[in-house]
């Protein structure tokens, strides 16, 4: 059983600062970022950085890499150096296809787990052949930055223009066992826009979220924990089937309406998922 990602925080590798600030956070995984946020002048500092910080290691939740694409002038001294060091996972940016996953899956060290960006159009048609990539393949991100420019949306309140996508993403990790990591919220002095959008993020299925501020991490983390009424839910429906009364029947009358036994595994499965986030906070 995979430990809880719910709060997947980006940050510049090349920014000490922020790095030795991340060691102390309660979060499920930090990225250190030698794409994006990182300019080309700074790129081989930042790999440097960011191989030094995995060495020293001290950060609470899982640590990774996302480095630069495999057509770009650092994306193969990015690959040898991660490969050599101790990241858990290695983030692969724009994956448009199968061949791109290949190309990153090719340069991984034996236990790094990969997790692909999906951020370009002709990644979102590609869905279900880049999830069925097996290999190292442990997740799928969606990139929204990237995807609104290339595609052209509008800003929108509730994201109406990504909700085909969200559901889509989603389902294709779903059919290959993959987590489903949700793109970033921009307005980091907006908590109240930044938690209405990660509890879209968990109604569509995700996983967690992509962050880049920690002032994030708390607002997230509760967005994707279980509600005091679903928990209570649950109880209920893992009361009424463990009742005498239920033996031997697939649907039975608790927690105001009819229930059947697909609904016994869902209650389960919220009180694990509440069970696994509290252990992963005492860690």
């Amino acid at each position: 059983m995979r430990r809880p990602c719910r709060t997947v925080l980006y940050l510049p590798a090349a920014n000490a600062r922020a790095v030795e600030k991340a060691r102390g956070l309660d979060v499920d995984a930090v990225i250190l970022d030698l794409e994006d946020a990182v300019t080309a002048e700074l790129k081989p500092d930042a790999r440097t950085a960011a191989v030094a910080a995995a060495v020293a290691g001290g950060f609470r939740g899982r640590l990774g890499v996302r480095v630069n694409g495999a057509d770009t002038p650092w994306g193969a001294e990015d690959l040898a150096a991660v490969a050599a060091a101790p990241f858990a996972v290695v983030v692969a940016p724009k994956v448009s296809g199968p061949a791109d996953l290949t190309r990153f899956a090719e340069g991984l060290a034996p236990g790094q787990a990969l997790w692909a960006m999906i951020e370009t159009p002709a990644a979102l048609l590609a869905l279900p052949q880049i999830a069925g990539g097996g290999g190292p393949l442990e997740a799928l991100m969606l990139g929204t930055n990237d995807l609104a420019l290339a595609l052209g949306t509008g800003p929108s309140p509730d994201r109406e223009p990504f909700k085909p996508w969200l559901a889509t993403l989603v389902a294709a990790a779903r059919a290959h066992g993959l987590l489903a990591i949700d793109g970033v919220f921009n307005r980091i002095d907006d908590p109240d826009g930044l938690g209405t959008e990660a509890r879209q993020g968990r109604l569509h299925g995700f996983d967690g979220k992509s962050l880049i501020h920690p002032a994030q991490v708390a607002p997230v983390r509760d967005a994707f924990a279980p509600t005091t009424a679903e928990l209570a839910w649950a109880e209920a429906v893992v009361t009424a089937f463990a009742a005498p009364e239920a033996a031997g029947r697939g649907v039975v009358r608790a927690a105001g309406g009819m229930i059947e036994r697909l609904h016994l595994a869902r209650a389960e499965a919220l009180l694990a998922e509440a069970r696994r986030a509290a252990d992963a906070g005492a860690a």
